[in-house]
Protein backbone atom coordinates (compact mmCIF):
# COMPACT_ATOMS: atom_id res chain seq x y z
CA UNK A 1 0.00 0.00 0.00
CA UNK A 2 2.93 2.33 0.84
CA UNK A 3 4.05 3.11 -2.70
CA UNK A 4 0.46 3.70 -3.68
CA UNK A 5 0.19 6.67 -1.30
CA UNK A 6 2.69 8.60 -3.43
CA UNK A 7 0.56 8.46 -6.58
CA UNK A 8 -2.76 8.92 -4.78
CA UNK A 9 -4.18 12.40 -5.35
CA UNK A 10 -6.20 12.22 -2.13
CA UNK A 11 -5.13 9.90 0.66
CA UNK A 12 -6.64 9.14 4.06
CA UNK A 13 -4.12 7.22 6.16
CA UNK A 14 -5.33 5.63 9.41
CA UNK A 15 -7.79 8.48 9.91
CA UNK A 16 -10.03 8.48 12.95
CA UNK A 17 -12.60 11.00 14.11
CA UNK A 18 -14.30 11.34 17.45
CA UNK A 19 -16.42 14.25 18.63
CA UNK A 20 -16.50 13.32 22.32
CA UNK A 21 -13.17 11.52 22.77
CA UNK A 22 -14.93 8.16 23.17
CA UNK A 23 -17.12 7.17 20.24
CA UNK A 24 -15.38 6.96 16.90
CA UNK A 25 -17.52 8.16 13.98
CA UNK A 26 -14.70 7.27 11.60
CA UNK A 27 -12.53 4.26 12.46
CA UNK A 28 -9.03 3.70 11.11
CA UNK A 29 -9.85 4.83 7.58
CA UNK A 30 -7.45 4.13 4.72
CA UNK A 31 -8.57 5.42 1.35
CA UNK A 32 -6.57 6.41 -1.70
CA UNK A 33 -8.21 8.29 -4.56
CA UNK A 34 -6.55 8.62 -7.96
CA UNK A 35 -6.28 11.83 -9.96
CA UNK A 36 -9.31 12.31 -12.20
CA UNK A 37 -11.27 9.63 -10.34
CA UNK A 38 -14.97 9.97 -9.53
CA UNK A 39 -15.29 8.35 -6.12
CA UNK A 40 -18.56 8.10 -4.25
CA UNK A 41 -18.91 7.60 -0.52
CA UNK A 42 -22.18 5.77 -0.04
CA UNK A 43 -23.88 4.74 3.18
CA UNK A 44 -26.78 5.29 5.58
CA UNK A 45 -26.99 8.39 7.81
CA UNK A 46 -24.42 8.32 10.57
CA UNK A 47 -22.09 5.95 8.72
CA UNK A 48 -19.22 8.46 8.69
CA UNK A 49 -19.25 9.41 5.00
CA UNK A 50 -20.09 13.11 5.46
CA UNK A 51 -17.57 13.44 8.31
CA UNK A 52 -14.88 12.16 5.92
CA UNK A 53 -15.89 14.74 3.33
CA UNK A 54 -15.84 17.51 5.95
CA UNK A 55 -12.35 16.50 7.09
CA UNK A 56 -11.16 16.65 3.49
CA UNK A 57 -12.78 20.08 3.09
CA UNK A 58 -11.21 21.30 6.32
CA UNK A 59 -14.43 21.98 8.25
CA UNK A 60 -13.56 19.14 10.61
CA UNK A 61 -10.15 17.96 11.84
CA UNK A 62 -9.09 14.35 12.11
CA UNK A 63 -8.59 13.14 15.68
CA UNK A 64 -5.88 10.77 14.45
CA UNK A 65 -4.12 9.95 11.19
CA UNK A 66 -3.25 12.02 8.16
CA UNK A 67 -5.04 13.34 5.09
CA UNK A 68 -2.88 14.29 2.12
CA UNK A 69 -3.79 16.16 -1.06
CA UNK A 70 -1.44 15.70 -4.00
CA UNK A 71 1.19 14.31 -1.63
CA UNK A 72 1.00 17.20 0.86
CA UNK A 73 -0.52 16.89 4.37
CA UNK A 74 -3.49 19.26 4.66
CA UNK A 75 -4.40 18.88 8.34
CA UNK A 76 -3.18 22.39 9.13
CA UNK A 77 -4.30 24.18 5.96
CA UNK A 78 -7.50 26.25 6.40
CA UNK A 79 -10.46 25.36 4.10
CA UNK A 80 -10.20 28.37 1.76
CA UNK A 81 -6.52 27.67 1.09
CA UNK A 82 -7.04 24.04 0.03
CA UNK A 83 -8.24 24.98 -3.46
CA UNK A 84 -11.16 22.60 -3.30
CA UNK A 85 -14.51 23.25 -5.03
CA UNK A 86 -17.63 22.38 -3.02
CA UNK A 87 -21.27 21.72 -3.85
CA UNK A 88 -23.86 21.12 -1.12
CA UNK A 89 -27.50 20.11 -1.18
CA UNK A 90 -28.74 23.52 -0.04
CA UNK A 91 -26.86 25.41 -2.81
CA UNK A 92 -25.60 28.06 -0.31
CA UNK A 93 -25.81 30.85 -2.92
CA UNK A 94 -25.74 34.46 -1.70
CA UNK A 95 -29.32 35.71 -2.20
CA UNK A 96 -28.37 39.43 -2.44
CA UNK A 97 -25.92 38.85 -5.30
CA UNK A 98 -26.62 38.12 -8.94
CA UNK A 99 -25.59 34.79 -10.39
CA UNK A 100 -22.48 36.35 -11.96
CA UNK A 101 -21.52 38.00 -8.64
CA UNK A 102 -21.97 34.67 -6.85
CA UNK A 103 -19.54 33.10 -9.30
CA UNK A 104 -17.07 35.99 -9.15
CA UNK A 105 -16.87 35.78 -5.35
CA UNK A 106 -14.46 32.79 -5.11
CA UNK A 107 -12.30 34.52 -7.75
CA UNK A 108 -12.17 37.81 -5.83
CA UNK A 109 -11.12 35.94 -2.71
CA UNK A 110 -8.27 34.52 -4.80
CA UNK A 111 -7.28 38.05 -5.95
CA UNK A 112 -7.99 37.41 -9.64
CA UNK A 113 -8.23 40.57 -11.82
CA UNK A 114 -11.55 41.85 -13.19
CA UNK A 115 -11.24 40.96 -16.88
CA UNK A 116 -9.99 37.44 -16.12
CA UNK A 117 -12.81 37.09 -13.58
CA UNK A 118 -15.45 37.94 -16.15
CA UNK A 119 -13.98 35.50 -18.62
CA UNK A 120 -13.92 32.65 -16.06
CA UNK A 121 -17.49 33.39 -14.90
CA UNK A 122 -18.79 33.18 -18.45
CA UNK A 123 -16.89 29.99 -19.10
CA UNK A 124 -18.27 28.36 -15.93
CA UNK A 125 -21.84 29.45 -16.77
CA UNK A 126 -21.51 27.98 -20.26
CA UNK A 127 -20.27 24.70 -18.80
CA UNK A 128 -23.58 24.22 -16.99
CA UNK A 129 -25.69 25.65 -19.86
CA UNK A 130 -26.60 28.78 -17.90
CA UNK A 131 -24.83 31.36 -20.07
CA UNK A 132 -27.79 33.78 -20.17
CA UNK A 133 -28.50 33.78 -16.44
CA UNK A 134 -25.64 35.93 -15.13
CA UNK A 135 -27.84 38.91 -14.29
CA UNK A 136 -30.51 37.01 -12.33
CA UNK A 137 -30.77 36.56 -8.58
CA UNK A 138 -30.92 33.08 -7.02
CA UNK A 139 -34.57 33.66 -5.97
CA UNK A 140 -35.55 33.96 -9.66
CA UNK A 141 -34.20 30.49 -10.44
CA UNK A 142 -35.73 27.03 -10.10
CA UNK A 143 -34.11 24.44 -7.81
CA UNK A 144 -32.43 22.74 -10.74
CA UNK A 145 -31.05 26.04 -12.04
CA UNK A 146 -29.77 26.98 -8.59
CA UNK A 147 -27.99 23.65 -8.38
CA UNK A 148 -26.35 24.28 -11.77
CA UNK A 149 -25.13 27.66 -10.54
CA UNK A 150 -23.79 26.06 -7.34
CA UNK A 151 -21.94 23.60 -9.56
CA UNK A 152 -20.58 26.40 -11.78
CA UNK A 153 -19.40 28.26 -8.67
CA UNK A 154 -17.50 25.17 -7.49
CA UNK A 155 -15.79 24.90 -10.89
CA UNK A 156 -15.15 28.58 -11.61
CA UNK A 157 -11.65 28.77 -10.13
CA UNK A 158 -10.67 25.52 -11.89
CA UNK A 159 -10.02 23.37 -8.82
CA UNK A 160 -8.47 19.95 -9.28
CA UNK A 161 -10.71 18.47 -6.58
CA UNK A 162 -14.46 18.99 -6.14
CA UNK A 163 -16.43 17.71 -3.15
CA UNK A 164 -20.17 17.17 -3.42
CA UNK A 165 -22.47 16.40 -0.53
CA UNK A 166 -25.89 15.07 -1.62
CA UNK A 167 -26.00 17.80 -4.29
CA UNK A 168 -29.08 16.41 -6.03
CA UNK A 169 -31.04 15.48 -2.92
CA UNK A 170 -33.65 18.21 -3.33
CA UNK A 171 -34.40 17.64 -7.01
CA UNK A 172 -37.18 15.54 -8.55
CA UNK A 173 -36.35 12.17 -10.09
CA UNK A 174 -36.15 13.18 -13.75
CA UNK A 175 -34.04 16.27 -13.10
CA UNK A 176 -31.79 14.25 -10.80
CA UNK A 177 -31.08 11.77 -13.56
CA UNK A 178 -30.25 14.53 -16.07
CA UNK A 179 -27.95 16.20 -13.55
CA UNK A 180 -26.22 12.90 -12.67
CA UNK A 181 -25.33 12.47 -16.32
CA UNK A 182 -24.18 16.10 -16.68
CA UNK A 183 -22.01 16.07 -13.57
CA UNK A 184 -20.17 12.87 -14.56
CA UNK A 185 -19.72 14.11 -18.12
CA UNK A 186 -18.36 17.43 -16.94
CA UNK A 187 -16.01 15.81 -14.42
CA UNK A 188 -14.54 13.51 -17.06
CA UNK A 189 -14.27 16.29 -19.63
CA UNK A 190 -12.45 18.62 -17.22
CA UNK A 191 -10.37 15.80 -15.76
CA UNK A 192 -11.22 16.83 -12.20
CA UNK A 193 -11.23 14.51 -9.21
CA UNK A 194 -14.64 14.26 -7.55
CA UNK A 195 -15.52 12.95 -4.10
CA UNK A 196 -19.28 12.59 -3.98
CA UNK A 197 -21.39 11.75 -0.93
CA UNK A 198 -24.84 10.20 -1.25
CA UNK A 199 -27.13 7.68 0.43
CA UNK A 200 -28.79 6.94 -2.92
CA UNK A 201 -27.34 3.69 -4.24
CA UNK A 202 -28.60 4.09 -7.82
CA UNK A 203 -26.87 7.45 -8.00
CA UNK A 204 -23.65 5.92 -6.69
CA UNK A 205 -23.77 3.03 -9.18
CA UNK A 206 -24.50 5.19 -12.23
CA UNK A 207 -22.03 8.02 -11.57
CA UNK A 208 -18.90 6.56 -10.04
CA UNK A 209 -15.62 5.00 -11.10
CA UNK A 210 -15.44 3.45 -7.63
CA UNK A 211 -17.79 3.41 -4.66
CA UNK A 212 -16.78 3.23 -0.99
CA UNK A 213 -19.65 1.73 1.00
CA UNK A 214 -19.62 3.06 4.56
CA UNK A 215 -21.27 1.62 7.63
CA UNK A 216 -20.50 2.21 11.25
CA UNK A 217 -17.48 4.45 10.56
CA UNK A 218 -15.71 1.97 8.31
CA UNK A 219 -15.48 1.24 4.61
CA UNK A 220 -17.25 -2.09 4.19
CA UNK A 221 -16.20 -2.44 0.56
CA UNK A 222 -14.47 -0.27 -2.02
CA UNK A 223 -14.94 -1.32 -5.63
CA UNK A 224 -16.22 -0.47 -9.09
CA UNK A 225 -20.06 -0.34 -9.26
CA UNK A 226 -20.48 -3.65 -11.11
CA UNK A 227 -18.17 -5.50 -8.70
CA UNK A 228 -20.01 -4.07 -5.73
CA UNK A 229 -23.35 -5.25 -7.08
CA UNK A 230 -22.27 -8.63 -8.46
CA UNK A 231 -19.75 -9.51 -5.75
CA UNK A 232 -20.68 -8.02 -2.39
CA UNK A 233 -18.12 -8.96 0.26
CA UNK A 234 -20.50 -9.00 3.22
CA UNK A 235 -24.17 -9.00 4.16
CA UNK A 236 -24.31 -5.27 4.74
CA UNK A 237 -23.14 -4.46 1.20
CA UNK A 238 -25.38 -7.12 -0.34
CA UNK A 239 -28.42 -5.67 1.44
CA UNK A 240 -27.54 -2.02 0.93
CA UNK A 241 -26.78 -2.13 -2.79
CA UNK A 242 -29.71 -3.05 -4.98
CA UNK A 243 -32.38 -5.55 -4.11
CA UNK A 244 -31.31 -8.83 -2.66
CA UNK A 245 -32.82 -12.10 -1.45
CA UNK A 246 -31.41 -13.77 1.62
CA UNK A 247 -31.96 -17.24 3.00
CA UNK A 248 -30.49 -18.16 6.36
CA UNK A 249 -28.86 -21.43 7.22
CA UNK A 250 -25.69 -23.15 8.37
CA UNK A 251 -22.58 -24.17 6.41
CA UNK A 252 -22.49 -27.98 6.30
CA UNK A 253 -19.56 -28.50 3.93
CA UNK A 254 -16.80 -26.39 2.39
CA UNK A 255 -15.26 -27.73 -0.77
CA UNK A 256 -12.79 -25.32 -2.42
CA UNK A 257 -14.75 -22.62 -4.21
CA UNK A 258 -18.16 -24.06 -3.28
CA UNK A 259 -19.88 -24.75 0.00
CA UNK A 260 -23.01 -26.55 1.00
CA UNK A 261 -25.57 -24.70 3.10
CA UNK A 262 -28.41 -26.38 4.95
CA UNK A 263 -31.22 -23.83 5.15
CA UNK A 264 -33.25 -23.41 8.32
CA UNK A 265 -36.13 -25.38 6.82
CA UNK A 266 -33.86 -28.34 5.97
CA UNK A 267 -33.37 -27.66 2.24
CA UNK A 268 -29.76 -28.07 1.08
CA UNK A 269 -28.22 -25.71 -1.49
CA UNK A 270 -24.75 -24.90 -2.84
CA UNK A 271 -23.21 -21.44 -2.68
CA UNK A 272 -19.93 -19.62 -3.25
CA UNK A 273 -18.27 -19.18 0.16
CA UNK A 274 -17.46 -15.45 0.41
CA UNK A 275 -17.63 -14.54 4.04
CA UNK A 276 -17.76 -17.83 5.94
CA UNK A 277 -14.79 -19.44 7.59
CA UNK A 278 -15.77 -22.88 8.82
CA UNK A 279 -18.29 -25.69 8.73
CA UNK A 280 -20.98 -24.98 11.32
CA UNK A 281 -20.96 -21.19 10.68
CA UNK A 282 -24.31 -19.44 10.48
CA UNK A 283 -24.67 -17.79 7.09
CA UNK A 284 -26.96 -15.62 5.01
CA UNK A 285 -27.08 -16.78 1.42
CA UNK A 286 -27.59 -13.95 -1.05
CA UNK A 287 -29.21 -14.20 -4.53
CA UNK A 288 -30.16 -11.22 -6.70
CA UNK A 289 -33.84 -11.15 -7.83
CA UNK A 290 -32.94 -10.94 -11.54
CA UNK A 291 -30.72 -14.05 -11.28
CA UNK A 292 -33.63 -16.31 -10.32
CA UNK A 293 -35.36 -18.20 -13.12
CA UNK A 294 -39.04 -19.22 -12.92
CA UNK A 295 -39.24 -20.75 -16.38
CA UNK A 296 -38.12 -24.40 -16.08
CA UNK A 297 -37.12 -24.58 -19.78
CA UNK A 298 -34.56 -21.82 -19.31
CA UNK A 299 -32.78 -23.46 -16.37
CA UNK A 300 -29.30 -24.85 -16.90
CA UNK A 301 -29.03 -28.61 -16.22
CA UNK A 302 -26.82 -28.05 -13.16
CA UNK A 303 -28.98 -25.26 -11.71
CA UNK A 304 -30.41 -25.42 -8.23
CA UNK A 305 -34.14 -25.80 -7.91
CA UNK A 306 -36.35 -25.04 -4.97
CA UNK A 307 -40.08 -25.32 -4.56
CA UNK A 308 -41.89 -22.02 -4.23
CA UNK A 309 -45.42 -20.70 -3.83
CA UNK A 310 -46.53 -17.50 -5.53
CA UNK A 311 -47.58 -14.86 -3.00
CA UNK A 312 -48.05 -11.93 -5.37
CA UNK A 313 -47.41 -11.11 -9.02
CA UNK A 314 -46.92 -7.43 -9.83
CA UNK A 315 -46.91 -5.89 -13.29
CA UNK A 316 -44.45 -2.96 -13.43
CA UNK A 317 -44.33 -2.20 -17.13
CA UNK A 318 -40.85 -3.24 -18.22
CA UNK A 319 -40.59 -5.97 -15.59
CA UNK A 320 -42.71 -8.34 -13.57
CA UNK A 321 -41.99 -8.56 -9.90
CA UNK A 322 -43.04 -11.77 -8.22
CA UNK A 323 -43.05 -12.31 -4.47
CA UNK A 324 -42.67 -15.95 -3.47
CA UNK A 325 -42.72 -18.14 -0.37
CA UNK A 326 -39.43 -20.02 -0.43
CA UNK A 327 -37.74 -22.08 2.30
CA UNK A 328 -40.01 -20.73 5.02
CA UNK A 329 -39.70 -17.04 3.99
CA UNK A 330 -42.39 -15.11 2.20
CA UNK A 331 -40.32 -12.14 1.01
CA UNK A 332 -38.38 -13.83 -1.80
CA UNK A 333 -38.47 -11.55 -4.86
CA UNK A 334 -37.96 -12.50 -8.50
CA UNK A 335 -37.69 -9.92 -11.27
CA UNK A 336 -38.37 -11.03 -14.83
CA UNK A 337 -38.35 -9.10 -18.08
CA UNK A 338 -41.73 -8.36 -19.57
CA UNK A 339 -41.23 -10.94 -22.34
CA UNK A 340 -43.94 -12.49 -24.56
CA UNK A 341 -43.34 -15.96 -23.08
CA UNK A 342 -43.67 -14.88 -19.43
CA UNK A 343 -46.87 -16.39 -18.07
CA UNK A 344 -48.72 -14.28 -15.51
CA UNK A 345 -48.66 -16.26 -12.28
CA UNK A 346 -51.49 -16.44 -9.77
CA UNK A 347 -51.21 -16.23 -5.98
CA UNK A 348 -51.19 -19.73 -4.46
CA UNK A 349 -49.63 -21.36 -7.53
CA UNK A 350 -46.86 -23.88 -6.78
CA UNK A 351 -43.80 -23.50 -9.00
CA UNK A 352 -40.16 -24.49 -9.13
CA UNK A 353 -37.50 -21.81 -9.24
CA UNK A 354 -33.79 -22.10 -9.90
CA UNK A 355 -30.50 -20.28 -10.34
CA UNK A 356 -26.90 -20.94 -11.30
CA UNK A 357 -24.81 -22.05 -8.31
CA UNK A 358 -22.26 -19.27 -8.88
CA UNK A 359 -24.96 -16.60 -8.45
CA UNK A 360 -25.54 -17.68 -4.88
CA UNK A 361 -23.16 -16.24 -2.26
CA UNK A 362 -22.69 -17.39 1.33
CA UNK A 363 -22.11 -14.28 3.47
CA UNK A 364 -21.79 -13.49 7.17
CA UNK A 365 -24.92 -14.06 9.23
Amino acid sequence: MGSHTQDAFVAFDRVQKSYDGETLVVKDLNLHIGKGEFLTMLGPSGSGKTTCLMMLAGFETATHGEITLDGKPINNIPPHKRGIGMVFQNYALFPHMTVAENLAFPLEVRKIGKSEREEKVLRALDMVQMGDFGGRRPAQLSGGQQQRIALARALVFEPELVLMDEPLGALDKQLRETMQFEITNLAHRLGITVVYVTHDQTEALTMSDRVAVFDDGRIQQLAAPDTLYEEPQNSFVAQFIGENNTLSGRVTRIDGDMCEVTLDDGEVIDAVPVNVSAVGDRTLVSIRPERVEMNKDRLAPAAHTLKAEVAEFIYMGDIYRTRLRVAGRDDFIVKTRNAPDQRRLKPGEQIEIGWRRQDCRALDA
